[in-house]
């Protein structure tokens, strides 16, 4: 809990001593006619027009944001988590303890009050049919029900004075790191008659319209249509119908202006304005900050939360862990943890120690750059090996000697360091690796050094083996990739190397088409080094052998003397490889696998991860050996997630379930012993960490993104724009807001960030019963059963369980014998219960006349199940309206749910005359290439059957026309999925331009405190030569914009205009020749 104070406060910490300084990078804030209440350090605070000292109303855990003023300035609405979910909350502004207004288990946003202050207004996903659009409600100020506002998509909006005209937004783009963006998810501004239902878009231009603002008959707002491309306050006059700009930024933009009886209050480059909307003068407000922020103070931390990298020591006895940017030694069972590094401000990544236990080399930025560090442990200290200067780099694997690292850099270069010489040489490049494959990047080294061996991508896709020599550098390819080799280790004897190989070819088909794929292709291949290698797996034949026993006494003494000698001179003996044919001498292991990652080789043994076979559900990965002695597969550990074998291959680093620790390489093992890693800690000065974020983030940046010139951007100057407010932040959060600005100047989508070390307030689930709730005769009555499609089985309502008799309009009087009415709400009543037995109490009548009880299970969530009754509205209304001859399906992105969605609607329509692809709202997710090849199977033949129907080949296609819906949200693989469905020429796309962004993730390294930044790594181009039109988007062929006046009226414009173009073909194709089917043959000749 944070202390409770009147001021705000911030320090310096060169000194640790406190001081005081101009508070700023102020969020979210709003202006009465005497006050200002503003978000800083995730509190909520107020103060006088003219500035001065703030005094602080919120002090509890987490954040508040998005206070609003009522209209007589007494009080402030604002929304907080205090009670498991982002709800509203109000507080006097003379401080006090804030009351809780709505209570619904999805987060509710606050817009603002209506003209007479009794109720708050606000948007909220809780009732919408996707997830991708809110709702707009009101509530009253003391809770209760919420009031369903007649405007069925909304982000933004605020009501004239008259109580008639809104104006709004049905999309917003406040959230996303973006700038200068045209895209088709730019919103415009809208102004909605809730009399008359109907709407107009004032607007209408390709730039960013938000955060609407009325003072009377003229109406502000943010636009970044100007020149500069800058967020902007611009005003729209209700008579004369014109638009005027009234800022001019154009360093930094305008975030979240708020309107009051005459002012504008916004925050721009971390400082506060205020607007007079009569002069048009604008000012800084200086504020003044005083306190105790314990949030900026340097605070010992536990490092077990952010563990990123862990390598276990050569003799198995102790783990080194990087973990929040320092290096820890920890013991396997008994001893101290020690903080090896302790640089706050500095992050160390990929720590391994060496053969020999004596250095631990790791990668450090302290110069400004990721470098190679090797710390000796006899000494205490550190040297720097070369100079790479910018770039990522990843795991290191010593040589045997201890005097070489292989690592492999974000440029896919594979890299040799000679710690003796203090050199790094490139010795190899990868083409095919991003941050999954380059993170999961290893070698294997011969006992004596001089060969190392790793796989590489070929051209075709897939991986063949690779050995260098050190010494003469050269590079041998030992496999063709004709079969994907990869995993490859040296076998314990340096004879063999042991690899995966996928080469098992075993079809499994769809139990829905004639469709197949080919899991489970995994195997482990034997390489025997030289080509008179004796075959591991020896055939055996049982002798007799007759010796006398004093000769059998000194062969066992010579016997035991060879191998002595051979132990001793193990290390000495070079390594011997006939590179001629080898890949013609792999043996395949006999072991069934199917899934399988790193492999290792222990004296006689090949240990090996066996992963659940692609399909099963109820396996759990397992970890094996294959011993050569026995010939036989035995169980080291089950329900192992990952493992290292340690240098002397003796002891395996396991994690399972959560825990880590050291076992033997033996069969039937138990985690008996967990490492325990509570001990790290480390002081963490957050000014200096931040700043080592924010770096990273810009170097990440500089080093991943898909196009190195940066779209043009100097990059460096960025920095130098960004950096400076970091001095300036006071929380975590205050963080994410500047990377969140430095990264949107990328000018690309998919660039995000958050997380991190921020304050959480808990959440709490809350139970649903699939309801819409109303208010009558002072009980709760049941206003709608939310219900799917009859064969809809995934989620239902549980009043639809069998057994429960209950009807819309029924009244649920009691929940586990507790007055309904008790509770502010239905939704208090069921917070906590979800996925739990209740008993509820119903009854025809408000007094509880007849009254029936029944146990019911509520469900954790209703997003899902509205979804499915949205669906199936929209897909009977055109069953409806074409007679049946149409079919409707729903793709809600291009992830798994929309592969699941697509087939499911698929296949059951695809008889259908016509179908129409409703792809609005798609949230993305992967390449869909396979979603437009299901859609445009072409018929090849007819099959001629003498009872039934004829086939048609492929037998589940479609074959009639098709139309695609498109607007503004749909994006990333919502973008792909109609640009290919164009290309295909399929149909005609109806809606609006979709989102635009087709820059594409595909990992990025953590940030040392858990968070998280994207970087776009790869751009889709068409085969012309030309870039998919990033920013902009997808056209429609035919453009029908949204109408939020006829959405309020129940009118779908755009799936009516899908209708009828369908139709129309199908009309077209109705005169044409039906399908002949040739005359029987005469064949008996």
């Amino acid at each position: 809990m944070k202390s409770i104070a009147l001021f705000i406060i911030l320090c310096l910490f060169s000194n640790v001593n406190y001081s005081q300084l101009p508070a700023k990078m102020i969020q979210y804030p709003d202006v009465s006619g005497v006050h200002i209440c503003f978000t800083y350090a995730d509190d909520l605070w107020i103060v006088t027009k003219q500035g001065g000292t703030a005094h602080r109303l919120t002090t509890k855990e987490g954040r508040e944001t998005m206070g609003k003023f009522s209209p007589d300035g007494k009080t402030i609405a604002f929304n907080a988590n205090y009670d498991g979910n982002t709800d509203i909350y109000t507080i006097p502004v003379t401080g006090g303890i804030p009351k809780r207004v709505t209570t619904h288990g999805m987060p509710d946003n606050i817009k603002g009050w209506t003209k007479d202050g009794k109720f708050l207004i606000y948007t909220s996903r809780m009732k919408s049919g996707k997830q991708r659009f809110a709702k707009a409600f009101k509530i009253s100020i003391q809770g209760g029900l919420p009031i369903s506002m007649p405007i069925s998509k909304v982000e933004e909006l605020d009501i004239h004075t008259n109580g008639e005209l809104v104006a709004m937004t049905d999309k917003s783009r406040l959230s996303r790191n973006w700038k200068r963006y045209r895209g088709g998810m730019a919103s415009d501004i809208y102004l909605f008659n809730l009399k008359t239902l109907t709407s107009e878009n004032i607007t209408k231009n390709d730039s960013n319209d938000e955060l609407p603002m009325w003072n009377n008959d003229d109406l502000y707002y943010l636009s970044d249509k100007d020149a500069s491309k800058k967020f902007n306050i611009w005003k729209y006059n209700l008579q004369s119908k014109q638009h005027e700009q009234v800022t001019f930024f154009d360093e930094f933009d305008i975030e979240r202006p708020s309107i009051g009886k005459t002012e504008i209050v916004f925050e721009a480059g971390g400082k506060l304005f205020l607007l007079d909307v009569t002069t048009k003068a604008t000012k800084e407000i200086s504020i003044s900050a005083i306190g105790d922020f314990t949030a900026l103070k340097p605070q010992v931390k536990k490092a077990e939360k952010y563990i990123q990298n862990i390598r276990i020591a050569p003799d198995g006895n102790r783990i080194v862990v990087a973990a929040r940017g320092d290096i820890f030694s920890v013991p396997r069972k008994d001893g101290v943890t020690k903080n090896l590094t302790r640089t706050s401000g500095v992050a160390e990544r990929y720590p391994s120690w060496s053969p020999d236990g004596r250095y631990i080399a790791y990668w450090s930025d302290k110069t400004g750059e990721y470098e190679l560090m090797i710390r000796d442990l006899k000494t205490n200290s550190e040297k720097q090996i070369a100079t790479q200067g910018p770039g990522f780099r990843y795991q290191l694997f010593w040589s045997p000697d201890s005097k070489k690292l292989i690592f492999i850099d974000q440029e896919m270069h594979i890299k040799l360091a000679n710690v003796t010489n203090k050199t790094i040489e490139a010795i190899d490049q990868e083409n095919q690796l991003f941050q999954g494959g380059l993170s999961e990047f290893s070698v294997s080294w011969s006992s004596d050094s001089q060969y190392v061996t790793y796989a590489n991508s070929h051209e075709n896709g897939n991986q063949h083996i690779v050995i260098y020599a050190v010494e003469k550098k050269e590079k041998h390819v030992i496999t063709s990739a004709f079969y994907n080799d990869s995993n490859p280790v040296f076998s314990a004897d340096d004879n063999y190397i042991y690899c995966t190989t996928d080469r098992v070819f075993d079809p499994v088909y769809s139990d829905f088409d004639n469709s197949w794929t080919y899991p489970n292709a995994t195997k482990i291949g034997i390489i025997p080094l030289t080509k008179d290698a004796i075959h591991p797996i020896e055939l055996k034949n049982d002798e007799v052998a007759i010796q006398e026993e004093e000769n059998k006494k000194e062969g066992n003494k010579d016997k035991k003397k060879k191998t002595e000698e051979k132990d001793d001179d193990k290390d000495k003996k070079p390594v011997v490889i006939d590179f001629e044919g080898i890949e013609s001498r792999m043996i395949i292991l006999p072991v069934e696998l199917g899934n399988t990652g790193r492999i290792s080789a222990a004296e006689d043994k090949i240990i090996f991860l066996k992963h659940p076979r692609t399909g099963s559900k109820e396996e759990k990965s397992v970890l094996k050996y294959y011993d050569f002695k026995e010939d036989e597969e035995k169980t080291i550990m089950e329900n192992v997630e990952d493992y290292e074998l340690s240098f002397d291959r003796n002891n395996i680093l396991v994690s399972s379930e959560g825990k880590m620790g050291v076992i033997e390489v033996a069969k039937d093992q138990s985690l008996e012993d967990k490492i325990d890693t509570s001990k790290m800690e480390m002081t963490v000065n957050p000014k200096e960490e931040w700043k080592q974020i924010f770096t990273d983030i810009w170097r990440l940046e500089r080093d991943f993104f898909y196009d190195k010139n940066l779209h043009g951007l100097d990059w460096n100057a960025m920095k130098r724009k960004y950096e400076p407010l970091i001095e300036y932040a006071a929380s975590r959060n205050d963080l994410n807001k500047i990377t969140g600005a430095l990264i949107a100047e990328l000018n690309a989508s998919h660039t995000y960030r958050g997380g991190g070390d921020v304050k959480r307030s808990p959440n709490k689930t809350t139970g649903y019963l699939g309801v819409d709730w109303e208010m009558d005769q002072g009980k709760y009555r049941i206003k709608k059963i939310i219900e799917p499609a009859p064969w809809d089985t995934e989620v239902k309502s549980p009043l639809k369980k069998p057994g429960v008799i209950v009807e819309e309009g029924d009244y649920v009087l009691r929940v586990n014998g507790i007055e309904l009415t008790d509770y502010a709400d239905p939704f208090v009543a069921l917070e906590g219960k979800a996925d739990e037995t209740i008993e509820i109490e119903v009854s025809k009548t408000p007094d509880g006349k007849n009254a029936r009880r029944y146990l019911v299970r509520p469900i954790k969530s209703e997003a899902r199940l509205r979804n499915l009754a949205w669906i199936e509205k929209k897909r009977k209304y055109v069953e409806e309206k074409s007679g049946g001859r149409i079919g409707y399906i729903y793709v809600p992105s291009t992830g798994i749910d929309g592969q699941e969605e697509l087939v499911r609607m698929f296949y059951a329509q695809h008889h259908k005359d016509g179908l129409i692809i409703d792809e609005r709202f798609n949230n993305g997710g992967q390449i869909p290439d396979r979603f437009v090849e299901l859609l445009n199977r072409p018929l090849l033949s007819y099959y001629k059957v003498r009872e039934g129907n004829d086939w048609a080949w492929p037998p589940r296609g479609h074959y009639g026309p098709k139309a695609m819906l498109i607007n503004g949200w749909s994006g990333s693989g919502g973008d792909a999925f109609p640009d290919y469905f164009k290309k295909r020429k399929i149909g005609p796309l109806i809606g609006t331009r979709t989102w635009g962004g087709l820059i594409g993730i595909s990992g990025a390294p953590e940030l040392i405190d858990g968070g998280y930044v994207t970087v776009p790594t790869f751009r889709m181009y068409n085969p012309d030569g030309t870039w998919f039109a990033e920013g902009h988007g997808v056209e429609p062929d035919i453009h029908i914009p949204e109408d939020p006046g006829k959405d309020a009226q129940g009118m779908d414009v755009q799936l009516d205009s899908a209708i009828g173009e369908v139709m129309k073909t199908l009309k077209e194709n109705d005169k044409k020749p039906k399908r002949r089917i040739p005359a029987a043959e005469d064949r008996s000749k």
